[in-house]
């Protein structure tokens, strides 16, 4: 087999051309030359792109550097404002890979502090290996994760710590995304509390997060919004409910407000969306079920406590459960006084659209949701501040609602469709 460096001598362009005609040529012969395989064809193409940025780059420098000095070479002149003072070669990272040996003139005696624009001062990679690195994490790749995957793209492993110090740029986003002004187009919303653990000053601390999810009419879901808090009393559900109705979330539309029963968050929501039925989530209270149960009961109460549910219609559900009260109150009669005292709550998904049951009966999506949180910070040995764990989980759902945005929900078109028909 020909060596790389041998292929890269017969295929070495003669002149640095942009011209359509000749890149067509050149790409020609290479692809012609029977022995360069797919892997050395790349290399070599990547090495005149290389080359081409080097000498580009090189080249600006060389023109800033006669505009800073205000004179050519060995020029006399009254408008002279620095003297050159010889090189000094560095490198940088590009999304083509290192920039080796570029070099950069030095000046001496300069007026002004102004550095050079093509290439920044201290600035080791370009602006667009942020981006990617922002982007991979907002995608849901840890720090770590990301020096490892970017070593072989780019040449070079960045360490955990300087993935951070980009990814912190973000925290303008999420303070945009806490503050930005919402639609009031829901028909649907979820809220649900979620405990997540983090280690921050050597300690594992319990959060609560404070999350709402919603639907709208067109389809089209996402996480809203969340927060950060101590607990879920009546004060913390308050303040979250009351900042959605203030950026917009008015609730003029809304059809159903799903919750997990807390009863710090459904006074917070009476209060603000006091004329919404508030749906109980079925997932939260067979839980409660079961733990009114014995284990060897738990199964059989749960399987048929499920059956009420699952029912056609809201007056044959409520049949099914005088039917599962007659069987079980003899026998474990707190399990069906839980269901019992909530009964009406847990039926209103009745009066929305059967295509929709399935989608608001629970606030399932939003457990789904956190279990990738709860993945991305259990990786994570410590939190330096909240901000830092604030940050993770505003990745992880900034991930999840791109998601959505191109999957709107076919439940609701078929809804849609089937009243305009």
């Amino acid at each position: 087999m020909v060596s790389i460096t041998k292929n890269r001598e017969r295929v070495k362009p003669q002149e640095l051309n942009f011209d359509e005609e000749t890149i067509s040529e050149r790409l020609t012969k290479l692809v012609k030359e029977k022995t360069v395989t797919e892997e050395e064809f790349w290399d070599s193409l990547n090495s005149y792109v290389l080359k081409t940025l080097k000498k580009i780059i090189e080249g600006c420098l060389i023109e800033e550097t006669r505009i800073m000095v205000g004179a050519d070479y060995y020029e006399r002149s009254p408008q002279r404002e620095a003297k050159r003072s010889g090189y000094y070669s560095r490198s940088l990272v590009t999304r083509n890979g290192i920039i080796d040996g570029i070099i950069v003139p030095k000046l001496r005696k300069k007026k002004t502090k102004e550095g050079f624009k093509v290439l920044k001062r201290y600035v080791r990679h370009v602006e667009d290996i942020d981006g990617i690195v922002r982007d991979m994490f907002l995608a849901g790749v840890s720090t770590r994760r990301v020096g490892e995957v970017l070593k072989p793209l780019l040449g070079c492993r960045y360490t955990a710590g300087f993935v951070s110090d980009i990814v912190k740029k973000i925290d303008d986003e999420v303070q945009k995304f806490h503050n930005r002004r919402l639609s009031d187009d829901y028909i649907y919303l979820l809220f649900d509390g979620l405990t997540i653990k983090v280690k921050y000053n050597g300690r594992v601390h319990s959060k609560k997060v404070l999350v709402a999810y919603g639907i709208t009419s067109s389809g089209h879901r996402q996480i809203i919004d969340y927060a950060l808090a101590k607990g879920e009393s009546t004060i913390a559900w308050e303040s979250f409910v009351n900042n959605l109705y203030m950026r917009g979330l008015e609730g003029k539309n809304l059809r159903l407000i799903t919750t997990d029963g807390n009863e710090g968050l459904l006074n917070a929501l009476q209060m603000v969306y006091y004329r919404v039925p508030k749906q109980r989530c079925w997932a939260h209270k067979l839980r409660n079920v079961a733990n009114k149960c014995s284990r060897k009961l738990q199964s059989s109460v749960v399987a048929e406590a499920r059956k009420i549910y699952q029912q056609e219609t809201k007056s044959s559900a409520v049949r099914q459960f005088k039917r599962f009260k007659q069987i079980w109150r003899a026998v474990v009669p707190e399990a069906v006084e839980c269901i019992e005292k909530n009964l009406e709550e847990l039926l209103y998904f009745y009066d929305c659209p059967v295509e929709m049951w399935k989608k608001i009966r629970t606030t399932n999506v939003i457990e789904r949701s956190f279990r990738e949180v709860r993945r991305r910070i259990r990786t994570i040995s410590t939190f330096t501040n909240v901000s830092s764990c604030d940050r993770i989980i505003y990745g992880v759902i900034n991930y999840m609602n791109s998601k959505w945005e191109e999957k709107p929900l076919r439940e609701l078109l078929k809804t849609k469709c089937a009243k305009k028909s």
